[in-house]
């Protein structure tokens, strides 16, 4: 049969690796953004400036999170895709939506805590809530068309079997290399170096500055742990190994084979299921970014342990001799 996707090493281990994946991440996901934008929206008139970009990030993860049953279909099919064309490229447009999205957004909250800690009188009464807003149209505006090109690139193929990939097909491979390239740089480094930036400021002062409130002191280093996990885990790993997937099918497409073709790919299905990570990670940041919810959570946590306590003991010694004799 031939290799329409260009790989030069044949396994079904993407077919084992993602279904549990995504299963845990659509579950935990949808949990956790439910609940996290649930409580923004309860208290919307409280809404402050850097929860309008929180609110956006959570919207980012829902869309990613309603195209995994669709996903898990496809995988539990053995492969087969029978949703059609259009709906596979709608499918693949919203990873990469909640992909640069949630990057997008998370630079946002790095630049704003940055101007909040480091230059707070000189942006007072300028980061008002209708300018994180805008800025958040203008983030969602900048990710569609950065993730636009994507959909022009076939990603179907086969007659009785259909394929839906994540890439494209070995015919435009070369192209569609330049084109992740281009959007490694702008919509994965450019943000990461400005989000070290900002952070790597703000904890330098924070840490100069002795009459900082140790909380906010506490809460930023946990947000910069945070991004630091998602940065480590999800993002850095998928662009670098997919750049080196994509590079080692061009190799293959021109008849070079070297000894890390195989590695490579299956490095890169690994890093397909940890970037999907970000969309149950992600929740993390609304523990930081609204003072509520840790309430909240506390709150509940609180109401589980007395509707526990108030459970009637249960005596195990007691049980009717009709019911042993089975009368």
């Amino acid at each position: 049969m031939k290799n329409t996707t260009g790989r030069c090493v044949s396994f079904d281990f993407t077919g084992r690796f993602l279904p549990p994946v995504y299963i845990i991440v659509f579950i935990v996901g949808l949990v956790a953004n439910g609940w996290g934008l649930k409580s923004l929206l309860h208290n919307w008139k409280k809404l402050k400036i850097i929860n309008v970009f929180i609110l956006n990030l959570g919207l980012a993860d829902i869309l990613y999170l309603l195209t995994l049953p669709f996903l898990m279909v496809y995988y539990f099919m053995g492969g087969k895709w029978i949703f059609g064309d259009a709906f596979c490229k709608i499918t693949r447009f919203c990873f990469y939506l909640n992909l640069y999205g949630s990057i997008g957004f998370l630079t946002c909250i790095s630049v704003y805590r940055y101007l909040a800690v480091v230059h707070a009188v000189r942006v007072m009464g300028r980061l008002t809530l209708t300018r994180s807003v805008g800025i958040s149209a203008m983030v969602w505006v900048l990710v569609s068309a950065q993730s636009l090109p994507d959909v022009f690139y076939t990603k179907t193929y086969g007659n009785s079997t259909e394929k839906c990939v994540d890439t494209t097909t070995n015919t435009y491979v070369e192209s569609y290399l330049n084109y992740t390239l281009g959007r490694t740089l702008t919509g994965f480094c450019i943000p990461f170096l400005i989000t070290l930036g900002c952070y790597g400021h703000v904890i330098v002062v924070l840490c100069r500055t002795n009459t900082t409130d140790k909380v906010q002191k506490q809460r930023s280093l946990r947000l910069l742990f945070i991004l630091i996990l998602l940065f480590s885990v999800c993002y850095i790993p998928y662009h670098v190994l997919k750049n080196l997937s994509l590079w080692s099918r061009v190799l293959c497409k021109q008849k070079i084979f070297v000894k890390w073709l195989k590695g490579a790919d299956i490095a890169y299905q690994i890093s397909r299921g940890l970037v999907c990570l970000n969309s149950a990670l992600n929740p993390l940041v609304y523990l930081l970014g609204n003072e509520d919810i840790p309430a909240q959570f506390r709150q509940l946590l609180q109401q589980a342990r007395q509707r526990v306590s108030r459970l009637p003991p249960t005596n195990s010694g007691s049980v009717p001799m009709a019911q042993l004799t089975g009368v």
